[in-house]
C-alpha cells in the first residue's frame, strides 16, 4: 500500500485520546478569543469588507474561506511547530463550514476531526522538512490544504477511498508564498485552504472522480527539494497525538511568531533597567543604537524591517523590539490596519540586524532560535538579554487572560457560557457555536 491510501486508512481508523480531546477544546478556545474581534468588528479590517464584496455566497465553501480570514487576521492564532505553521486557523474554518449543514455531528466526533487534522498537519511538516517554508513556501496554506481535507474526511465519515481522493484533490491545489507576509493575502490563505479543503470534500462526496493513489508521493517529491522524508507522514500515528505533543502553542502577542524570543529579551532587559530606580522614558532618551542578533536565517519570517502598518508591523523585528521598550507589552492595537505609532517607528529605526554566524543556521534547527536583545547607551554601557525559543516557551501561558484580552467587554457569566461552548459537550453546543460564528450580526450580547 503506497503513501495516500496508507493514510487515508489512519484518518479513517485513528481513535483519538480523552486526552487529544482536551487539548482539542482549549485550541478550539483560543481561536475563538482571536477570531471573535474581528467578527464582532472590534478591529475594522478593510481585507474583510473586500472579500465580502466579492464572496456573497453563503455556503459551506464560502464560509470556511471568510471564517479562515478572520481567524488569522491578527495573527494571533495557534502555531505548532512541528508543522511550522496556524493549524486551527485552516482547520476550523472548514470544520465548522461543514457541520454548519451536518445537523447529524456531534461535538466528540467534531473533536476527533480536528485532532486528526493537527496531527495530519504536524505529519506533514516533519515530511516535507525545513526546506519547504525556506523556499518560501507559507506552510499554513500549502500544507494546511491537506490537513485541513483530512479533518474534512473524518468528519464526514468519508471511506478509506473517499478520503484518498480528497486528500489528492486537496493537494493539487496547495499554493500559498511567504512573500505575501504583511499583507491581506496572508490571513487570505488560512480562507483559500480551507475553502479549498471543504470544496475537495464535496467534491468527492457528489461523485468526483480524482487519482485515489500516489497524489501525495507526488507533492512531497515536488514541494521538497529533496529533502522529504514520506515514512514521517505514517510512523508512529497517534503515537503520541502531535495536539498533546509537542502540541498547540498558543501566542502570548499579536505579532510573528518569529519575534517572541525577541520581544521576551526586550521586556527583561527593560524590567531590569526599571529595577534600578529610573523610568523607561529615561531609558529610551539614554540609546544610542540597539541590536538584535539571531541564527543566520533567524528572520526569515519576520522580514519586514519598516513597516507603515500595524499588520505589517506584526512582521518587524525593529517595531517589537522597540515596542516592547516603549511600552512593556504589545497590544492589539498597535497592530491594526492603521499607520504604525511614530514614537514606536522612532526608535525602531535605532535597531539593527545582527545575524550571528557562529551560530549554525536557522534551518536545521528552527527550535534552536534565539533573539540576543543589545542596548548601547549614550554613556558607554551596554544592557543586553538573551531568550531562546525554549525559555519563551516556557513562560507560563494564561488562555482564560487572552479571552479577557481580546474581548475585555464580555461580562464574567459570558466569557464561563463561551468557555463551556467550547467544550462541545452538551448536545446543543456545536449547532449553537455554528449559528454563533456564521450569524450575520454578532455582538458582545450575542454571545
Amino acid at each position: 500500500m503506497t503513501l495516500t491510501p496508507s493514510l487515508a486508512k489512519l484518518i479513517v481508523s485513528s481513535s483519538p485520546s480523552p486526552a487529544a480531546h482536551e487539548a482539542a477544546r482549549e485550541g478550539l478556545l483560543d481561536f475563538l478569543a482571536v477570531t471573535l474581534p474581528v467578527l464582532r468588528g472590534d478591529f475594522p479590517d478593510a481585507g474583510l469588507n473586500s472579500l465580502h464584496q466579492v464572496y456573497r455566497a453563503d455556503d459551506p465553501p464560502t464560509r470556511a474561506l471568510l471564517l479562515g480570514y478572520v481567524g488569522h487576521a491578527l495573527d494571533f492564532d495557534d502555531f505548532h511547530p512541528d508543522f511550522r505553521g496556524h493549524p486551527s486557523v485552516v482547520i476550523l474554518p472548514a470544520l465548522l463550514a461543514l457541520a454548519s449543514q451536518r445537523p447529524d455531528i456531534n461535538g466528540a466526533h467534531f473533536l476527533d476531526a480536528y485532532v486528526t487534522g493537527v496531527e495530519m498537519s504536524g505529519r506533514l511538516g516533519l515530511a516535507v522538512g525545513s526546506q519547504h517554508y525556506t523556499l518560501g513556501f507559507h506552510n499554513t496554506a500549502t500544507l494546511g490544504t491537506i490537513a485541513a481535507a483530512a479533518a474534512c474526511a473524518r468528519l464526514v465519515h468519508a471511506t478509506e477511498r473517499q478520503t484518498a481522493v480528497i486528500l489528492g484533490i486537496a493537494a493539487t491545489q496547495s499554493a500559498g508564498l511567504r512573500a505575501q507576509f504583511g499583507s491581506d493575502v496572508k490571513p487570505l490563505h488560512a480562507g483559500l485552504a480551507a475553502q479549498t479543503a471543504v470544496i475537495a470534500t464535496q467534491l468527492t462526496l457528489a461523485g468526483f472522480h480524482g487519482q485515489p493513489d500516489n497524489v501525495l508521493d507526488s507533492f512531497l517529491s515536488t514541494y521538497c527539494a529533496g529533502q522529504q522524508q514520506p515514512e514521517k507522514l505514517i510512523s508512529g500515528w497517534g503515537a503520541p497525538w502531535r495536539i498533546i505533543s509537542p502540541g498547540l502553542e498558543f501566542k502570548p502577542y499579536p505579532t510573528c511568531g518569529g519575534t517572541h524570543s525577541a520581544a521576551d529579551a526586550a521586556r527583561a532587559l527593560r524590567q531590569e533597567w526599571l529595577q534600578t530606580g529610573n523610568g523607561a522614558d529615561v531609558l529610551i532618551a539614554a540609546i544610542e543604537r540597539i541590536e538584535v542578533s539571531f541564527p543566520p536565517g533567524g528572520d526569515i519570517a519576520a522580514s519586514v524591517r519598516k513597516p507603515n502598518t500595524g499588520v505589517e508591523a506584526r512582521f518587524s523585528l525593529e517595531y517589537v523590539i522597540a515596542a516592547c521598550l516603549l511600552r512593556g507589552e504589545l497590544r492589539l492595537e498597535d497592530f491594526s490596519s492603521a499607520p504604525v505609532a511614530t514614537d514606536i517607528a522612532a526608535l525602531a529605526e535605532s535597531v539593527a540586524r545582527c545575524p550571528d554566524f557562529s551560530a549554525p543556521p536557522d534551518e536545521l534547527n528552527p527550535a534552536a532560535r534565539f533573539h540576543q536583545v543589545t542596548v548601547f547607551l549614550r554613556d558607554g554601557s551596554v544592557l543586553q538579554q538573551r531568550f531562546t525559543r525554549q525559555q519563551s516557551l516556557a513562560i507560563p501561558f494564561d488562555l482564560p487572560a487572552k479571552l479577557r484580552a481580546c474581548l475585555p467587554d464580555l461580562t464574567d457569566a459570558k466569557r464561563v457560557e463561551l468557555v463551556a461552548l467550547s467544550r462541545l459537550e452538551n448536545r446543543d453546543s456545536l449547532p449553537r457555536l455554528v449559528d454563533m460564528l456564521f450569524a450575520k450580526q454578532i455582538n458582545a450580547a450575542s454571545l
